[in-house]
């Protein structure tokens, strides 16, 4: 072992590893060269992403004998701190990941697609409340059936930008009124997604806080915190966060804390 390696091995371990399944990506496509491109969208920072995307790709390459080009398609309010790696010594896997706020959300408006005019909302935009307008007005030209659907992706939409008041004003303002409270297709659409935007502000809120008082403890400790250490700590999760705030009364440097 120490001629393969380089070291050498203090004990055995198991080596059944729990089997997974019921992988479900978000999109896998085709392209017109036969390439597999997966796209994730992602509302949340995800620490375990990286290792999600690589299991998707092996699950990928075992069904089609193919790896696919991956994309991470971030739709999220905070901003974006995930990884788009994992590396070690023999080991490398990337994939690309995207801050849907980066891409131009004028183009998307311009478009003659309605889907894409939807999704605008969650690009780069010039002013955001025009932008909701201009979106209502092409929604409000459609067919029913086809308005309904179109209202109701752009309320969920919204609400990851908490837009979803501007949206209902815009709607009201429409010459085709839309009762969106007691609309059975858009009302339970529009309140959870105003509930959700509410008990995410509160939720993202109190881990703002959590971090303050985390970043306060270590530095009382070890002093001000580098770079490396203060892109660790806002990655934490909440349980990951409690776990650090127990480990910082013992640790005795910065290395071993977030070993």
């Amino acid at each position: 072992m120490r001629e393969l390696t380089g070291t050498a091995i203090v004990k055995w371990l198991d080596v059944e590893l729990p089997k997974v399944q019921n992988l479900r990506l978000d999109l896998l496509g085709e392209t017109i060269t036969g390439d597999l491109v997966h796209l994730e969208l992602q509302s949340g920072n995800d620490a375990s992403m990286p290792l999600r995307m690589a299991e998707y790709c092996l699950g990928v390459f075992r069904l089609f004998g193919r790896f696919p080009r991956q994309v991470v398609l971030y739709v999220g309010e905070p901003e974006l701190r995930m990884e788009n790696e994992l590396r070690d010594v023999d080991v490398h896997f990337r994939y690309r990941v995207i801050d849907m706020r980066s891409l131009d959300g004028e183009l998307l408006l311009e478009s003659e697609e309605v889907g894409d005019n939807v999704i605008a909302i969650l690009a780069q935009l010039r002013d955001h409340k025009e932008a909701v307008r201009r979106i209502v007005e092409r929604i409000a030209g459609l067919a029913e059936s086809e308005r309904r659907t179109a209202m109701a992706q752009l309320f969920i939409l919204a609400g990851l930008r908490r837009w979803s008041k501007t949206v209902e004003e815009e709607a009201r303002k429409m010459p085709i009124h839309i009762d969106i409270l007691e609309n059975e297709v858009l009302g339970p659409v529009f309140q959870k997604g105003r509930q959700e935007g509410r008990q995410e502000g509160r939720q993202e809120g109190r881990q703002e806080g959590e971090l303050t008082i985390l970043s306060r403890q270590i530095e009382s400790r070890f002093g001000v915190l580098p770079d490396w250490a203060s892109e660790k700590l806002a990655a934490l999760s909440p349980a990951e966060m409690e776990d650090l705030s127990v480990r910082v009364l013992h640790a005795e440097s910065l290395d071993i804390l977030f070993s």
